[in-house]
């Protein structure tokens, strides 16, 4: 199978990717990732790209272990992960506000 060649526009950057994959694979891929990044924009106040990167990155490897297990919501651990992942949004979304305040008090 040849090299698939897909675009990417997300959190304020460009770029081309290329993998031994087909092209409409990388399209659906790069899709989903674009649908996750925004709800995680959607749900936290956090605008800083890198952060969003991160947090989607979390949501997707939470995702991913649940999958992998065969577990669903109602494992224990599953739900400790995603408790955990919230807990980690909501911390770097209060120190974001905290620095935000403090950026615009100076």
């Amino acid at each position: 199978m040849g090299k698939g060649h897909v675009q990417i526009h997300l959190l304020g950057t460009s770029f081309t990717i290329q993998a031994d994959e087909d092209p409409a694979y990388l399209s659906r891929v790069v899709e989903y990732l674009e649908k996750k990044v925004r709800e995680i924009e959607s749900s936290v106040s956090i605008k800083d790209p890198l952060r969003l990167a991160i947090l989607t990155g979390i949501l997707l490897a939470d995702e991913l272990f649940k999958e992998r297990g065969g577990r669903g919501s109602a494992d224990p651990d599953s739900a400790e992960a995603e408790r955990m992942t919230r807990e980690i949004i909501e911390r770097i979304d209060r120190s974001l506000r905290e620095e935000e305040s403090e950026n615009a008090s100076s």
